[in-house]
């Protein structure tokens, strides 16, 4: 039975070498790509300035598929996109779908991060149900 491994990406540096660490480290396992997005006002991100929800959802998916179409990988790589909290969707996925191991970045995109840690990426090391394995 192969792994089952959680790798949330949001387009950061960060959470792409955590997708090429899991890659690297479970070159057999499942690998789910979750990105969250939440529900405040999209105005507050100068990138998302102007988009409604579907063209955001819509953007996630594309940066998903092209994230997918870079990397080869033995296993499987399955994708999806989520609207909440970031830190309580990556635990409620890992729940919902049996993970083995959470794969992250250390700070996400947002550049919104404590000293040495992103409070998204602390949150999950704390709760989550599974081993978290955070990237720098």
């Amino acid at each position: 039975m192969s792994k089952q491994v959680l790798v949330p990406v949001d387009g950061s540096e960060q959470s792409e070498r955590a997708l090429e660490h899991s890659l690297e480290s479970f070159p057999d396992a499942s690998i789910s790509l979750l990105t969250v997005f939440s529900r405040g006002p999209p105005e507050v991100h100068l990138e998302t300035a102007g988009l409604d929800y579907d063209e955001l959802r819509a953007r996630r998916r594309e940066m998903l598929a092209e994230l997918v179409a870079e990397y080869e990988h033995g296993g499987s790589i399955e994708t999806a996109v989520v609207v909440g909290r970031p830190a309580r969707e990556i635990i409620r996925y890992a729940d919902d779908h049996d993970v083995d191991q959470i794969v992250m970045g250390s700070h996400g995109r947002d550049g919104a991060s404590r000293v040495l840690l992103g409070s998204v990426a602390e949150t999950v090391a704390r709760r989550a149900p599974v081993p978290v394995t955070i990237v720098r």
